[in-house]
C-alpha cells in the first residue's frame, strides 16, 4: 500500500467504521483536475445509495479540515459489487476458490494481465492457478485485483 493510501486510510476508516460499515478499500486515480477517490464500503446487509450518501457526507468533511489531496478531486463511494476488488491479503484468503483477474505493477513472463482460480495466500504472496500451473504473486507487485463474477452456477 502505498504511504498516500495509508495516509487516507488513516483518515477514513474510523469514519466508515463508526458508521457501522467495513472500509473495503480506495482508490486514488490521480488525473488531474479529473483526479478520483473511490471509497469501497461493506456490510453483511449489503450497501444501498443512501449508505454512500451518508458516508460522502461524512468523509468529505473529514478531508475538508485535514486536506490530504492536493488538488481537485471527485469522492466517489461504492459498495465493492459482484467484481470487487481485492486489496490486502486477508480479502485475497476471504475469496480463495474464486476466479480474479490480475494486473502486475511490472512484467512477469512478459505479461501484466493474468485471469484464473485464486488459489490462496501464502505469507505475502498470492497464488493464482492458471493453464495447470501455479503462480506467486507477491502483494505489492498487483496494481489491480478483481474477483469474475461467476453466474448460473
Amino acid at each position: 500500500m502505498a504511504i498516500k493510501d495509508a495516509a487516507l486510510q488513516a483518515l477514513i476508516e474510523p469514519v466508515v467504521t463508526a458508521m457501522g460499515f467495513e472500509l473495503w478499500g480506495i482508490d486514488y486515480l490521480s488525473q488531474g483536475k479529473h483526479s478520483r477517490l473511490v471509497i469501497y464500503i461493506d456490510h453483511d446487509n449489503g450497501v444501498n445509495v443512501d449508505d454512500c450518501a451518508d458516508i460522502s457526507r461524512q468523509v468529505s468533511g473529514v478531508l475538508d479540515v485535514e486536506d490530504p489531496i492536493v488538488g481537485e478531486y471527485r469522492l466517489e463511494v461504492s459498495s465493492p459489487g459482484m467484481d470487487r476488488p481485492l486489496f490486502t491479503l486477508e480479502q485475497f484468503s476471504r475469496y480463495a476458490g474464486h476466479q480474479v483477474s490480475l494486473k502486475l505493477r511490472a512484467p512477469y513472463e512478459g505479461r501484466r494481465k493474468y485471469q484464473g482460480l485464486l488459489a490462496g495466500v501464502e505469507g505475502d504472496e498470492v497464488l493464482v492457478q492458471l493453464d495447470g500451473e501455479e503462480y506467486c504473486f507477491p502483494i505489492d507487485g498487483i496494481d489491480q485485483a478483481r474477483v469474475i463474477p461467476q453466474f448460473g452456477e
